[in-house]
């Protein structure tokens, strides 16, 4: 049964490393939540580590600055493992072809730098959705409007055969006081039309897989049985670590804080609907990262 905690130090003793999420436990895609900075600044000074786990598309060296402009210094944190970096080795690995079509931002052509952990990365280019030989996206062109637009461009690739690399597999996330939809939910709509769906962020082995990578880099004697995953997504976070066998805390007032009823903490007895609902069983659960 899942254990409503009052903050982070009631159980961090248990744990030497942290997988933390970042929107909805650290920040909100505006700024960071101050309690949230101080519980990992306190975690790492007693000697844990933390390993942010993100399924932002962007490389880690773009999240680090992204963050800092929302106020989460680098003494919150060690490294950062993104699924933007997870993704992009696979493309650059020529897993949907050399031709890709891309969808997303522009802000997201950071996506497209070669990384440098491969040797001879295949020659991606961008081409239109015509000549693809597979689809690349890291979200929808405009995050507000419904993914239903892609809906025409999907049924053709469908028909082409197209695979389609998912660089954040996020249905939606919450930006100040607005909610926009990710490069999850499109994938999702593909999948259900019958194509094809590529996913390298939570709650998919690969991110993980980077994570123990990046942890194992600052010490390599810490076992799955002393990681603590802290994340508001119960089908990312919260699913990727049952799927892990890593105990979680789940964060109530992010993404599900009207379905646990989260004031400062969730209400018990709507925390468990919600939990039976989902059928999910996150170890420790907490309104806020404090």
């Amino acid at each position: 049964m899942t254990r409503i905690i009052e903050k982070l130090s009631d159980i961090s003793h248990q744990y030497d490393a942290l997988f933390v999420d970042l929107w909805g436990c650290l920040h909100n895609g505006v700024t960071a939540f101050p309690d949230a900075v101080a519980a990992m600044q306190d975690y790492r000074a007693s000697g844990g580590k933390v390993i942010l786990v993100t399924n932002s598309p962007r490389p880690r060296e773009s999240v680090a600055t992204q963050i800092e402009g929302f106020g989460i210094p680098a003494d919150a944190w060690d490294s950062i493992a993104t699924s933007g970096d997870s993704a992009r080795a696979a493309m650059y690995r020529g897993l949907v072809g050399e031709k890709v079509y891309f969808i997303g931002e522009d802000k997201d052509q950071a996506f497209f730098n070669p990384p440098t952990i491969i040797d001879t990365p295949a020659n991606i280019q961008q081409v239109p959705l015509e000549e693809a030989e597979g689809i690349v996206c890291c979200g929808p062109t405009d995050p507000m409007a419904d993914p239903d637009v892609h809906r025409a461009e999907f049924l053709y690739a469908k028909q082409k055969g197209l695979k389609l690399l998912c660089a954040n597999p996020d249905i939606v996330v919450d930006r100040g006081e607005y909610r926009e939809w990710c490069a999850g939910a499109l994938a999702k709509m593909y999948s259900e039309m019958g194509g094809e769906s590529l996913y390298f962020g939570k709650p998919h082995p690969p991110i993980y897989d980077l994570a123990r990578r990046r942890l194992n880099a600052l010490d390599p004697n810490i076992p799955d049985d002393k990681v603590l995953a802290i994340g508001d997504g119960i089908l990312t976070d919260i699913a990727g670590a049952m799927g892990e066998a890593i105990d979680s805390l789940f964060i109530t007032g992010g993404l599900a804080a009207a379905e646990t009823k989260t004031n400062v903490q969730p209400d018990p007895e709507a925390l468990t609907t919600y939990l039976t609902k989902e059928m999910s069983a996150p170890t420790f659960a907490i309104g806020f990262l404090r």
